[in-house]
């Protein structure tokens, strides 16, 4: 892990009518890293990765990925550049079979003429359907290559979301509760899969999560947002410990309405 950020958020703020959801936001995130960002409900957390990923303008500050300002580029281009996500609320074609929903991720890498034609099976064998495969075969899905993704588990739908993700070959990848919903076997395959896959790959992970016990197995770092603000950022365990963070989740403990009375 570097300590050189791949994303840098400058003073970003996000606005919706008179209602401010991000105000003032910075932090970065760094390379090779893996970052959970956290909040109660309500606290703007997926406001920001639809900030980062382009599909709501910002109205004040910027966003770097790799020193490059990206806040006004379309989000196919911010693909492009490497940014790759998934959705709180599930986003699969369901009446594609979960290969074909993978090798939709392709199409960003796949600029010939023919390239929006390769999830509809028109040529059976090639590089692109071969290496969806095998994606689908390193996330443990080899058994669910053909059948409409409608009819399948919730929790293999994740996974071919996560997958389909990772066919754009991202540097920085980002998760929207990818462990909403997963049963302890589940998430605990899940936080094993991505700790390979992104230490394999060199990909940077930023992941929304409120199972705590995935983001402290799996991430080196957390941030934490309450209205839109950032109010703590540092290792779990101290997060877990932090007094403005114990605030806005529990609210005022008697330690710190004593402090405030104090004061």
């Amino acid at each position: 892990m570097s300590d050189d950020p791949i994303l840098l958020l400058e003073n970003v703020s996000k606005r919706f009518g008179g209602l401010s959801v991000v105000e003032d936001l910075s932090f970065a995130v760094r390379r090779n890293s893996s970052t959970a960002l956290i909040g109660p409900n309500g606290a703007g957390k997926t406001t920001v990765f639809n900030l980062i990923t382009g599909v709501y303008p910002i109205d004040d500050g910027r966003i770097l990925l790799d020193g490059v300002d990206i806040s006004d580029v379309p989000i196919r281009r911010r693909v492009r550049h490497g940014i790759a996500r998934n959705f709180q609320n599930i986003r699969l074609m369901p009446h594609l079979s979960a290969i074909e929903n993978v090798m939709i991720g392709q199409h960003c890498r796949n600029n010939g003429p023919f390239g929006n034609l390769q999830p509809v099976g028109l040529w059976p064998r090639n590089r692109w359907r071969e290496e969806a495969r095998a994606a689908l075969a390193e996330a443990g899905l080899e058994g669910y290559e053909r059948g409409a993704v409608l009819s399948l588990p919730y929790g293999v739908q994740k996974r071919i979301e996560l997958v389909r993700a990772l066919m754009t070959k991202p540097r920085l990848l980002l998760l929207d509760e990818p462990a909403a919903g997963l049963n302890s076997a589940e998430t605990a395959a899940l936080s094993d899969f991505l700790a390979t896959v992104c230490r394999a790959r060199g990909i940077t992970l930023l992941v929304v999560e409120h199972d705590m016990h995935f983001v402290g197995t799996l991430c080196d770092e957390v941030i934490v947002l309450n209205f839109g603000r950032k109010i703590a950022q540092g290792g779990a365990k101290a997060i877990r410990e932090d007094p403005l963070v114990k605030e806005a989740y529990f609210g005022q403990d008697d330690a710190t309405a004593g402090a405030r009375h104090a004061g």
